[in-house]
């Protein structure tokens, strides 16, 4: 089950919640981020249209995200709605928390390893790697990617970082995106075949963390711009700087530079 730090959740925070108890005038949840905490679902907060029975829309064990509405910190309770949360919303909230059960797990197998409890894992690595990545999950993605420095921030305990980096190398698999731009390169200057080896080191260059560039000979004037990236958008984004480079590089040293269209 994965953790929220804190005792009690926020006014208009999304939430994990598994349904318990149905009644006609709302039901019972428990909220998977606090410790199974219960929770009330009004009736008027279970569809944005009118339903006959509440179970047309709800089922026991069900989990759902939900919207908090109200909090009572003295008493600890806490009120929530289900028509409140957008489609948009409960798909994203969901795949953020089967990551973070993925990222538990690995917290959990490394505990395993060092004869630790779960517990002792949030409090020697999970907490400090929160209070320093946006969730845990993307720390160990992170580490995945750059190595398992990434994971020695302030307060985490040394001898938890390899048995996490270890657990997560082998369960998480980064997922990578190919783009590739094809381009002319010619000059009859008596340093073109310098000029054009300048301008395909200086393509190189252009990268960003988590991405690789690579240039192939195709056979003179054709060459190859190949970059790796997480995404479209970033790998889109990276090849365009190359090229825009690329072009301008080209016309300080009178190179001819021509992208090649695809065929259709």
């Amino acid at each position: 089950m994965v953790r929220a730090r804190k005792e009690l959740p926020d006014a208009n925070e999304l939430v994990i919640a598994t349904v318990k108890e149905i009644f006609d005038y709302g039901a019972y949840v428990e909220l998977d981020e606090y410790n199974g905490m219960r929770a009330f679902l009004p009736w008027s907060e279970v569809a944005t249209k009118w339903v006959k029975n509440i179970k047309e829309v709800l089922k026991e064990n069900e989990k759902i995200v939900v919207k908090v509405i109200r909090v009572n910190k003295q008493k600890k309770q806490v009120d929530v709605s289900l028509k409140r949360v957008y489609d948009s919303e409960k798909k994203k909230k969901m795949h953020w928390y089967k990551r973070n059960q993925r990222a538990e797990k690995i917290l959990e197998l490394a505990a395993q390893k060092l004869g630790k409890t779960l517990d002792d894992a949030y409090n020697d690595i999970g907490w400090p790697l929160l209070d320093h990545y946006s969730d845990l999950y993307t720390a160990l993605e992170t580490a995945v990617m750059l190595g398992p420095d990434t994971l020695r921030v302030p307060n985490a305990k040394e001898e938890w970082i390899m048995p996490v980096y270890e657990e997560a190398n082998k369960h998480i698999k980064i997922k990578q995106v190919k783009v590739t731009r094809i381009i002319n390169l010619w000059s009859t200057s008596p340093s073109g075949i310098e000029d054009i080896r300048s301008v395909l080191l200086n393509m190189k260059n252009i990268s960003e963390d988590n991405s690789s560039v690579n240039i192939y000979t195709i056979g003179a004037p054709k060459y190859k711009i190949e970059v790796i990236s997480e995404d479209y958008k970033s790998a889109e984004r990276i090849i365009n700087s190359i090229l825009e480079k690329a072009e301008k590089d080209a016309q300080k040293l009178k190179v001819n530079f021509e992208v090649v269209k695809e065929k259709e």
